[in-house]
C-alpha cells in the first residue's frame, strides 16, 4: 500500500512530497541520499529488501523528499543559504513531516529515523536534535561533517543543523532523552566508504555518554545500494519487535 502526500512547506519556502509504504507497524522515516526525492528509496530497490517487515505490519516506512541535500549538491543559492536550508529542512521534519506521521497512525509513538550517505546524516541530526520525536537511528556510510561540501563561513544555522557542532553543548532533558535512543552508525571499508566517519559520530555521542554502536562490514561492502540492502533489514529486524 502506496500512498503520496505533498504540500507546500513554509519552513523551507518550496514544496516537500511524503510517500509511505505499508498499513501498519513502527514508523520509519527513510531519508534519501543527497539529490533523493522521496521515492528514490523505491527506485533503488531498498523498499523490496525491507518489504517483508511491511508486509509483516512490524514497520510502516516513510521517506521525504532531501531538500537541503538537494540544494547542496546543485550549488544552489549562497554557502549561507545552504546552511540555512538544512536548518530549516529539519524543523520541517519536526514540524511538518512528524505531525503527518503522527496523523496517518491515529497518534504518537516511536519513529525510527533511518538513511544511507547524507541521509545518515539526516537521520542521525534529526534524532539527536529530536531526541522526543525519534527513538533510533540506523546510520549506514555516513558522512557527518558536511561543511565541506557547502563551504563558506560557518554559520549558526550549521551548528544548529549539524550533531558534531551542536552535541557538544547539549544538556538537559533532550541529552537524557537522546540517552535513551538506540543508535547504530555502520559503514563498509570499501570503495568510497570511510568507516572513520562513523567513528567520529561516535565519538561525539560516547563523549556526551549516548550509547551507540559502530559497525564495519568490512572490504566487500562499499558506498552503494546492495550494501544498503543488506544492512537495513538487519538492522530493522534488530530494533522492531
Amino acid at each position: 500500500m502506496k500512498v503520496t502526500e505533498r504540500w507546500h512547506s513554509p519552513r523551507m519556502d518550496r514544496d516537500i512530497t511524503l510517500v509511505r509504504w505499508g498499513h501498519y507497524g513502527i514508523p520509519v522515516l527513510l531519508f534519501p541520499t543527497a539529490g533523493g526525492d522521496a521515492e528514490e528509496v523505491e527506485r533503488h530497490k531498498l523498499i523490496r529488501f525491507i518489504q517483508p517487515l511491511i508486509d509483516d505490519g512490524r514497520i510502516k516506512v516513510y521517506s521525504c523528499d532531501s531538500a537541503a541535500g538537494k540544494a547542496m549538491q546543485a550549488d544552489e543559492g549562497s554557502t549561507e543559504y545552504r546552511m540555512w536550508l538544512f536548518n530549516a529542512y529539519q524543523q520541517a521534519i519536526a514540524s511538518e513531516v512528524v505531525p503527518a506521521i503522527i496523523e496517518d497512525s491515529s497518534g504518537p509513538q516511536p519513529i525510527i529515523a533511518a538513511g544511507a550517505s547524507i541521509g545518515a546524516f539526516n537521520a542521525l541530526a534529526v534524532t539527536c536534535r529530536f531526541p522526543h520525536l525519534f527513538d533510533a537511528a540506523v546510520c549506514m556510510s555516513g558522512t557527518y561533517d558536511i561543511t565541506r561540501f557547502i563551504g563558506g563561513p560557518f554559520t549558526d544555522d550549521m551548528y544548529f543543523a549539524s550533531p558534531l557542532h551542536f552535541l557538544p553543548g547539549l544538556e538537559g532533558e533532550s541529552l537524557e532523552r537522546l540517552r535513551r535512543a538506540n543508535i547504530v552508525l555502520a559503514s563498509g571499508s570499501g570503495e568510497w566508504e570511510n568507516v572513520g566517519e562513523s567513528w567520529n559520530a561516535a565519538n561525539a555521542l560516547g563523549a556526551k555518554d549516548v550509547p551507540n554502536r559502530v559497525d564495519d562490514w568490512g572490504p566487500a561492502y562499499k558506498h552503494d545500494w546492495p550494501t544498503w540492502w543488506e544492512m537495513l533489514p538487519l538492522y530493522l529486524d534488530q530494533l522492531v519487535p
